[in-house]
This record gives structure tokens, C-alpha cells and sequence, in this order.
């Protein structure tokens, strides 16, 4: 999550492009390309704007696919089930309604840090990152547990978007995104991912990582208009 724990973040979020492909195609509306965006994170500076951002039933749908065989592809040994994805749909949307954060952007945080795998690996190099979103110290994990409970996937969820005790979660870094970038909107969403990786963040460059994964923001821009499997040309 955080610039302490860098090295083992750029591991994970590099998977998405090392991922067979899925089985069945999903037909949908949105691109499944990347194209890398530098700057500050604004339309201006060629950043997707928050209307072009796919629905939220074409984000899922474009997604589930990965969700169905990430924990195996990864080693992470038993995949998700049915009934574990549909959990994870549920917990992003009560926990996007109680924090304001949109649900499509959680999803795309999910898919950075674990590729929705309910049994992703618990990362520590200084700061110990369990769960769907890989929080700040949270309780919420599924590591070595099938099934993993519905409580469990929706402590994964809260720990990431309305933080722990220990650190902020998606909520509180859109505020203060928001105050950075002057105003809601795509941008700050940016911003937010780059702080949510990083810690701080260089606002002028999102594709700056601080010594954390320099391609975040971007890699969760791509994913928010259907980017899954395509090769990344973010160096």
C-alpha cells in the first residue's frame, strides 16, 4: 500500500499483465487496452474523464472472470467461489454507500492490489498489508482459509476504504485529494490511488512514485475503462 512496502506492491500490481487469458471473453462495452497517462491526473493532461468510466455492472462483469482463476494463476492456491464473488460485489457496494467512495473505483482498487483473490497473501516489509485491498495493518484477511466468510470479505472491503487505526483508507485520501486537486471528479479519484500506493504524492505527476509502484494511478485509471489483460506500456 504504502512507499514502506513498495517492493512487494510493484510485485502484485505487475500480475494483471501476466495473466493468461480469461477463458470466455466477456462482451461488453470497454476497451480492453492501456494506454499510459502521465501528469496530474486531469482531462486536460489526456486522463479519463469520471463520465467515460465504465458502469458498474460492465466493470464487474469484465472482471469476474479474473476473480474466478487469480488465486490459482498466483499460487495462491484455492480459487475464488461463486458465492465468495458475490460477496465481494455485496461488501463494495454497502461500503460504497456508507462512505461515499464510488464503487466502481473500489473494484478497481481491488483488482490493483489482490485481483479480487479472497485468498491473497498477507504482504509485511515494515507494515503488514492483509486482504482484498492490501490495508493499513487491517484485521480483515482470508490467507490460508476456504471458505472465507462473508464478515471476512466485508472487513477486507471497510479496512481499505474507511481505513484502520493504524492508517487511512480510501475515504479519508479522496478528501484530502480533493483539497489538493481543487474539487471532486476523476482527478482526485487519481490522486487518491497515488496516495493510497504511495503515501504522499507528487500531485503534478501521478506516474511519479515516490519510490512505490510509478505505474498505480494509471494501471487504476486503465481499469476504470475496462483494461484486464492487455499489456501495460507503463515502463
Amino acid at each position: 500500500m504504502f512507499g514502506n512496502i513498495a517492493l512487494v506492491l510493484t510485485g502484485l500490481a505487475a500480475l494483471g499483465t501476466a495473466l493468461p487469458a480469461a477463458e470466455t471473453p466477456v462482451k461488453r462495452g470497454l476497451a480492453d487496452k492501456y494506454t499510459y497517462y502521465q501528469g496530474d491526473g486531469s482531462v486536460g493532461a489526456g486522463w479519463p474523464s469520471q463520465d467515460s468510466w465504465g458502469s458498474w455492472d460492465d466493470l464487474w462483469k469484465a472482471n469476474v472472470p479474473l476473480m474466478k482463476q487469480s488465486c490459482v494463476w498466483n499460487g495462491w492456491v484455492d480459487n475464488d467461489s461463486e458465492t465468495e464473488i458475490q460477496d465481494i460485489a455485496n461488501a463494495i457496494k454497502a461500503t460504497a454507500k456508507s462512505t461515499g467512495v464510488d464503487e466502481r473505483f473500489i473494484l478497481a482498487i481491488v483488482m490493483q492490489e489482490s485481483k479480487g483473490c479472497v485468498r491473497v497473501p498477507t504482504t509485511n516489509n515494515g507494515v503488514t498489508n492483509p486482504g482484498l485491498m492490501q490495508s493499513h495493518d487491517g484485521s480483515g484477511t482470508c490467507f490460508g482459509i476456504n471458505p472465507c466468510p462473508s464478515s471476512a470479505i466485508d472487513q477486507m472491503i471497510k479496512d481499505g476504504v474507511a481505513g484502520t487505526s493504524q492508517g487511512p483508507g480510501l475515504q479519508k485520501l479522496y478528501s484530502q485529494a480533493k483539497g489538493e486537486v481543487k474539487g471532486p471528479g476523476s482527478q482526485a479519484y487519481y490522486a487518491t490511488a497515488r496516495l493510497y500506493n504511495s503515501g504522499s504524492a507528487d500531485f503534478a505527476s501521478l506516474d511519479n512514485g515516490l519510490g512505490s509502484t510509478a505505474c498505480y494511478a494509471s494501471d487504476v485509471a486503465n481499469r476504470l475503462t475496462g483494461w484486464t489483460l492487455a499489456t501495460s506500456t507503463c515502463a
